[in-house]
């Protein structure tokens, strides 16, 4: 299965749709605006200028408020710095991100009051839809890279199956206190092998001293020790998914230490 053509949040606009169910990763959105504020004001500097054209990507924009407070913040960051060095403010090509199944519509549809609140500027606006583990936009582009928990997600599911063809992680969707060790390696191998390609490819787009701000789901400690961030995923997997499928099944996503990062 190509995880990148089935995964996506939840759509639309009903009760459960990812908009009103990501109140968390709205508070995080919401504690990122300095870092944002900060990362474009470096940016900014002296030498920066003369620029025309300022082009920002949103990696895993999904739909809903988190969007449009990195825009905002990106947008009145940048107002207050030339305001500062007293010149002109650049038009802004926004990139949204995301995989080709994401709810785009909605996406749009919930931008058009963004739009209206800055319509003194030159704004443009453009869906990305594509894999951030590899390539999605031209050589040198970027100026400023943002994804907001989304560099946690796998390309794949890592190979859970020995060469007999039984389950490694039997009984379990996730990394638990009794996943053997080779779980645990093929999570850590996948994780590396996504993140040195998802840093990469935004190496060959962004231009020379771009910024990125790199938000991701992770762990304190270095060996597992502490595993109540699983317990969500413990319990998705008792009793709700028949045991023969529960043993194919593993999620697509690996919160790695500091050290690993």
């Amino acid at each position: 299965m190509d995880v990148k053509q089935v995964l996506f949040m939840s759509k639309g606009d009903a009760e459960n749709n990812y908009a009103r169910a990501s109140s968390y990763t709205q508070k995080i959105a919401s504690s990122a605006k300095p870092t944002i504020a900060s990362t474009v004001d470096s940016l900014l500097e002296e030498g920066f200028f003369p620029c025309k054209l300022l082009n920002v990507a949103d990696l895993g924009c999904a739909f809903g408020p988190s969007t449009e407070a990195f825009m905002s913040t990106v947008i009145e960051s940048v107002q207050k710095k030339c305001a500062c060095l007293n010149c002109s403010t650049p038009e802004f090509q926004f990139y949204l991100k995301d995989l080709p199944g994401n709810d785009f519509n909605t996406l749009f549809k919930g931008l058009s009051n963004f739009s209206q609140n800055y319509e003194s500027l030159s704004c443009f606006i453009m869906g990305a839809p594509g894999s951030f583990h590899g390539r999605l936009f031209p050589r040198n582009c970027l100026h400023l890279a943002h994804s907001s928990y989304g560099a946690h997600w796998l390309s794949r599911v890592p190979n859970l199956t020995s060469q007999e063809g039984f389950p490694l992680n039997k009984g379990r969707i996730y990394i638990s206190e009794t996943s053997p060790g080779v779980v645990k390696e093929a999570y850590l191998a996948q994780f590396q092998a996504d993140f040195s390609t998802f840093l990469k490819f935004r190496s060959e787009e962004m231009v020379d001293n771009g910024r990125l701000v790199l938000i991701l789901n992770g762990r304190e400690d270095k060996d597992f020790a502490n595993l109540d961030d699983y317990f969500c995923c413990e319990k998705l997997g008792e009793g709700f998914v028949k045991e023969e499928k529960l043993d194919t099944l593993n999620v697509q996503y690996y919160t790695a230490s500091p050290e690993e990062v």
